[in-house]
């Protein structure tokens, strides 16, 4: 079967957001020689990007700014951590989904090396997404909460108001971080 640019559209887009963009160290010579014959095969990078990253909407940046201004640092900065609760999404006119990615900004901090959001759902529980650039693992964090990942990045869901999940939450994380 010949590669079309129809097929490696996709298989690129699977590849560039895997390794986020090629910057985890995950991205090895064998990835970017994979990478290159995608882009031989009609693969365009920058159409993908635009398409995976460049179509916000109005809602996902103001809740964008909403999850920004909430940003908590501790630890001497090595600890970022925010919320979003479930009038956010109303009062900026945005969706859950809108939120995805956003811990990447929290991480981006310099010298942080531990980012956590906590997103209240319906039900009552509040999803967790876990980030590190660090020795701390994730994974281990979230199976103390029931959930899973990897390494560098990993969630769960807790059940529960954000008075009493955040300070377990992050109790977890200050002693994973010793």
């Amino acid at each position: 079967m010949k590669l079309t640019p129809e097929i490696a559209t996709p298989l690129f887009a699977a590849v560039a957001t895997d390794t986020g963009w090629f910057r985890f160290s995950s991205a090895s010579a064998v990835t970017y020689r994979t990478a290159a014959k995608l882009i031989d095969a009609g693969a365009g990078p920058a159409a993908i990007y635009r398409d995976l990253y460049e179509q916000d909407t109005l809602g996902r940046v103001r809740l964008r700014g909403a999850i920004l201004a909430r940003v908590t640092t501790e630890l001497e900065g090595r600890l970022a951590h925010t919320h979003v609760l479930k009038e956010d999404f109303e009062r900026t006119g945005s969706l859950p989904s809108d939120t995805e990615d956003v811990i990447n900004m929290a991480l981006a901090i310099k010298g942080t090396e531990v980012a956590v959001i906590l997103v209240e759902q319906n039900g009552g529980t509040f999803k967790i997404s876990f980030r590190s650039r660090s020795a701390v693992d994730c994974s281990r964090l979230a199976e103390q909460f029931g959930g899973g990942g990897h390494k560098a990045a990993a969630g769960a869901s807790v059940k529960g108001m954000l008075a009493e999940v955040q300070p377990l939450v992050l109790d977890a994380v200050r002693t994973a971080m010793g």
